[in-house]
């Protein structure tokens, strides 16, 4: 059950936190400021999701990999554990503050150019964790590993 769990649980966290990082991107480059303000107290109520599923993909991820050790397996551990600072030290303080701010002041604005780039640094090390894990699983074989 695990091992269909763990992707699951990877993909509706990974989905939620493209959601919210596209939609800032969006809302900022072509939305209005009430859309701005409107998308900004939308994205806390995607932690209820977001951070369930994460801890979910964390905890099975563990679980499944138990005391293995490899370059792959020790990279997701690594991974997540900076995925996962970076949820809680940025991303959640971020996303609570913005949906409080102002959209035209300079410290929103800053926040909001941490919290981007840490949710591009988190999609992106969550999509490296996707592949490392189709390749344990053998879902899909590198060119090294086909000889």
């Amino acid at each position: 059950m695990l091992r269909q769990l763990h992707p699951l649980a990877g993909l509706a966290g990974f989905l939620t936190l493209l959601a919210s990082w596209i939609s800032t991107v969006l809302v900022e480059l072509f939305g209005s400021h009430e859309l701005v303000v409107t998308v900004k107290q939308a994205i806390p109520w995607g932690l209820i999701v977001l951070i369930p599923a994460l801890a979910l993909t964390g905890a099975s991820g563990f679980s499944i990999a138990g005391n293995r050790s490899g370059t792959r397996i020790d990279g997701k551990r690594r991974r997540m554990l900076v995925i996962a600072g970076l949820g809680l030290l940025v991303l959640t303080p971020s996303a609570f503050y913005l949906s409080a701010g102002t959209p035209s002041t300079t410290a929103f604005t800053l926040v909001q150019a941490v919290e981007l780039l840490a949710g591009a640094v988190s999609l992106t090390l969550m999509a490296m964790s996707v592949r490392d894990g189709f390749e344990l699983s053998g879902r899909f074989r590198t060119n090294a590993d086909r000889g």
